[in-house]
């Protein structure tokens, strides 16, 4: 029996796992027929499983396991995400961690305008809320459309935990809604997580 290389390791979808004429497609994996070739359908752990003793198809099965080993945001996790684009009505940003543990896949938010705080949502300014890079810790709603996630920053404790300057210094937070420069003094608005409590 030929040994598979991918055995153990963490698999993408689309990526060969051997020929369909030395392994047998189990599950999280499948046959292209066009060069009869097994593909991962899933990210997750390859494994080789011996066939049944009694079956007539003597193939080795390989399964791709989804999942079991990292950790995948879910309504009501807290989350570290990376702010990626702001634009008028919504933030973007790629979450890191999940209840503090950091994720092994990319998993995409967006934070929508009604979404930023509890209180005077319908004068909230996207672009004085988040930067491009701000490391924002919030919460997920729900799983929204095209793969990524809607967060939520509406209570104290969310917002930007992390930014940068113009300047590149590590900005100070002063206030619920502005952070300092240390190095230039300059003030920036933001929609800033209360540390602490």
């Amino acid at each position: 029996m030929q040994k598979v290389e991918h055995e153990g390791e963490v698999v993408t979808p689309g990526e060969v796992l051997g020929k369909a004429t030395e392994l047998k497609a189990g599950r999280g994996a499948y046959v292209a027929p066009h060069n009869n070739t097994v593909y991962a359908s899933v990210t997750g752990l390859c494994r080789i499983v011996s066939p049944p003793p009694d079956s007539p198809d003597q193939r080795p099965i390989v399964d791709v396991t989804s999942h079991k080993m990292g950790v995948v945001p879910e309504p009501g996790s807290v989350v570290i995400a990376r702010v990626t684009k702001v634009m008028a009505k919504m933030a973007s940003a790629d979450i890191i961690c999940v209840n503090a543990k950091s994720v092994r896949e990319k998993f995409s938010g967006i934070i929508r305008q009604q979404d930023v705080r509890a209180t005077e949502i319908d004068k909230v300014d996207m672009h004085l809320s988040f930067r491009p890079g701000d490391i924002v810790k919030a919460l997920v709603l729900s799983l929204g459309d095209a793969r990524a996630y809607f967060l939520s920053t509406a209570k104290n404790e969310l917002g930007v935990v992390s930014a940068e300057s113009s300047a590149g210094a590590t900005m100070i937070p002063i206030s619920w809604t502005e952070m300092q420069c240390p190095s230039t003094g300059q003030i920036e608005q933001r929609k800033v997580a209360r540390l602490g409590s």
